[in-house]
Order: structure tokens, then sequence, then C-alpha cells
């Protein structure tokens, strides 16, 4: 701030953003101090630098608020179960439900568990599940590939940025995108990809 800052000429914002131009740090550390404020450096990384007059204090509020607010931000994980024998018409349903997921800006765990024989032939489900990757490209990255845990294998999907989205399964099967009976609207804060398996989470399963 003020003398502090080390470049030699500066694009200098009024206290309400307004542009004053390009001057001498001189000058704009002056034109500031004569309105009794201070010239606070707030974009570094450009050629000039870019500089705001400001009450100072308030300023340093501003920015405490701010960074509590990110801070306080969590991402958060929703889930979509499958079965190795899911049907078409629930598989459609479970796309879509997880389409909205990640329209909505969530990371998906995508969680298909095994029953009974089914465990004798795992790979069933991690193919079910490269399916699912294969559907949802257009929609979302693979985090983490299927991968088998117990009697079960995971998949964690993140939404591709929003301009690059383009939804799949509303537009082929619109009027099938409804919400499963059982379907759970609980949020689970995500903190990594490793979760219990008993952690209550948004589920589409179709038990």
């Amino acid at each position: 701030m003020n003398d502090k800052i080390r470049a030699s000429r500066v694009r200098v914002l009024a206290p309400d953003g307004a542009q004053l131009g390009v001057m001498d740090l001189r000058d704009a550390v002056k034109a500031a101090k004569s309105v009794g404020l201070t010239l606070v450096e707030v974009a570094g990384n450009v050629d000039p630098p870019v500089c705001q007059i400001v009450d100072y204090g308030k300023w340093r509020y501003d920015q405490s608020k701010r960074k509590k607010n990110k801070d306080k931000t969590t991402t958060k994980m929703k889930e979509v179960k499958f079965r190795v024998r899911t049907e078409e018409h629930d598989y459609n349903i479970k796309m879509g439900r997880l389409e909205e997921f990640l329209d909505a800006g969530h990371k998906v765990r995508v969680q298909l568990q095994f029953r009974g024989r089914e465990n004798a032939h795992k790979e069933l489900g991690v193919e079910v599940l490269k399916r699912v990757k294969e559907d949802v490209k257009q929609m979302g990255h693979c985090d983490q590939e299927p991968r088998i845990a117990g009697r079960a294998v995971n998949m964690v999907l993140s939404p591709l940025p929003k301009g690059q989205r383009k939804r799949r399964f509303k537009l082929i099967h619109g009027d099938l995108i409804d919400p499963d009976e059982d379907y759970e609207d609980d949020d689970e804060d995500y903190e990594d990809d490793d979760h219990h398996e008993d952690d209550e989470h948004d589920s589409s399963d179709d038990d």
C-alpha cells in the first residue's frame, strides 16, 4: 500500500471502482492521501499493476469477511447407485438424476453394490460403471476411475465447465426424469474420495 507498492506506474481506481487512468505511483499516492484514503494494490500480476484508493480499515474488513465466507464454502458430494442388473428404464432415470447433479455443479459418487452371487463376478459391476462414464462424458469427467472396494465398486465424477455441458438423457428421455420413490434429498460435505459406505448421501437407489 502507498509507498510500499513497488511499481513506478500504476492504473488507479477510485473508491467506487471508476478508472482514473495510469499515473506515476507518487501522484497516485498523493491523490489518495489528499482525500484521507489509502492506495492499495489490488491486482499485481498485470502491467501496470492495478491499485485502488480505499478506506483501508473498511477494505481490510471486507477482505477478511470474504475470506471467511470462502472458507465456509464446501463442495457437496452427491451419490447415485446402480445394480449389476439395473433395467434400462431405471438406468435412464438414474442417468438423468446424475446429469442433474452435475449440471448443478456437484461432484457425484457413482456406486454399484454387489448382491449374493454377483460378488463372484465383480468385473460386471466395473463394466456398468464404465458404461456410465461413457454415457455422461458430455457432462462430467472422471476424478476416480471405477474401483472395487469390498462389496461395491465406486467412481467419482466432476462436472465439466458450464459452457461445455450437454445433457443427453434429459433430451432423449425427458418424460422419464423423475426421482425414485426412495430418493432422499440429503447433502454430504465432500472431503475426499474415500467415504464410509454407511454415510448418508443423496441417492437414487432402487432397492
